[in-house]
């Protein structure tokens, strides 16, 4: 475990976030429940028979380049022949997860957890403890330690720096980042380092010669408006280290979505049009579990060959309704493929969300010409979704006719509702 820079003396001036960031989490945790794995190659995700990508990958598989997300036929072509391929085990990952927030929660009631296995945490001395935020950091890496796995964290006074400071060290490092020296550490990074900036806009960026964080930090505002988008005020803000978002227990939904990966390629219309349709009611369904609705439709298509389109379209008006949200689905599916072409996998998502102070009705003809539902589809759709609670997401789905209209309720269940 390493300090960077020095741990001398130093009181912090104003607030001090960490990162946690569990290493190569499960496959850490198979290594830990087979000891006889450890120092082996460990791949945790689909069967390299099949056509799954790989979760996680152990450090001593990372050295023969398997990353997450890699098709799992790939990571085979890579991996030595003693490779040890796992299923995930999710309900084992979730308990030690909720081991190590514990450790998170004794240290800080400021904790806002972003997945499984990684956590931002305010440290700030005086807030809620006195402690050293460097010592706080050793001491949650030494309990995470007890439990079995290790962890990287990143000392900082924002969320940008921190997240970056986790990775700059892995695994199990500790990297401070002090007041002052952010501008510094992150100047020779380079940009896709910095969330935000994915594989699309390094590649942008890089072909106008920005391919630092430092170059990036140096943009005005108006090229970053011309270069990024509404976005890049912010973004050239944060590669200067420049970062006010506060750590809450809760990020606010951005966005709902549903997808599927197919084991066979999907090729004709009407099989495409039924997943997507049954896409879109999960979605809805959960929209309206969370009483919020939007108004950004978007589908996600990845082809045989694994090249993936997304296309979105915005609403005049937000929706949590399936009638509202299958339709525009479809059409964008009909935008980016052609029957006959091979899709692997499909996605729905909603954004733009907000409160659903009011519900679209079920069948368009259900709103009067003040844009109000007629409450009997409010109560049928609640009824439907009571279905669904009971008899499983596929139990009942909005037909549509061939012009994309709703035209029936097809119950699919085990038994018809009464």
């Amino acid at each position: 475990m390493s300090l960077k820079p020095s741990d001398a003396e130093y009181l912090w001036p104003g607030r001090v976030i960490l990162h946690v960031d569990l290493d190569a989490f499960f496959a850490a945790v198979e290594q830990l429940d087979h000891p006889e794995w450890r120092g082996r190659a460990v791949i945790v995700g689909g069967s390299p028979d099949g056509r799954g990508v790989v979760s996680t990958a152990s450090y001593e598989a990372r050295r023969y380049g398997i990353r997450s997300a890699m098709p799992a036929t790939r990571a085979a072509r890579l991996a030595p022949a003693d490779a040890v391929w796992v299923r995930p085990r999710f309900e084992r990952y979730k308990t030690l997860s909720d081991q190590v927030f514990e450790i998170f929660r004794s240290v800080t009631p400021f904790v806002q957890p972003l997945s499984i296995d990684e956590a931002f945490l305010d440290v700030t001395p005086g807030r809620h403890d006195t402690e050293d935020p460097v010592d706080v950091a050793a001491g949650i890496a030494r309990a995470v330690s007890d439990l079995g796995i290790t962890c990287s964290i990143g000392v900082a006074t924002s969320k940008t720096v921190a997240k970056i400071a986790s990775d700059f060290d892995k695994p199990c490092g500790i990297t401070v980042v002090r007041a002052g020296e952010e501008a510094t550490f992150l100047a020779p990074l380079p940009v896709e380092a910095m969330s935000g900036i994915g594989p699309k806009t390094a590649s942008h960026l890089r072909s106008m010669g920005i391919a630092t964080l430092g170059r990036l930090a140096c943009l005005d505002e108006q090229t970053a408006h011309d270069l990024l988008g509404t976005h890049g005020e912010m973004l050239v803000r944060r590669a200067a280290g420049h970062d006010e978002r506060g750590v809450h227990d809760r990020e606010p939904v951005k966005s709902v979505s549903n997808e599927k990966t197919f084991d066979t390629d999907l090729r004709d219309a009407a099989t495409v049009d039924d997943v997507v349709t049954t896409l879109s009611a999960r979605v809805a369904r959960r929209l309206r579990a969370k009483g919020i609705a939007g108004r950004t439709v978007q589908v996600k298509v990845r082809f045989s060959d694994f090249t993936t389109r997304t296309v979105r379209r915005t609403l005049t008006h937000p929706t949590d309704a399936d009638s509202a949200i299958a339709p525009v689905a479809i059409e964008l599916v009909r935008r980016v493929w052609s029957p006959g072409v091979g899709i692997r996998l499909l996605g729905v998502g909603v954004s733009g969300l907000d409160e659903a102070n009011q519900q679209l009705g079920l069948f368009p003809a259900d709103e009067d010409v003040t844009g109000r539902p007629d409450p009997r589809s409010e109560r049928l759709i609640r009824s439907l979704d009571a279905v669904r609670e009971r008899f499983g997401e596929d139990s009942v789905r909005l037909g549509m006719t061939d012009a994309g209209d709703p035209s029936e309720l097809l119950f699919e269940g085990p038994d018809s509702p009464e």
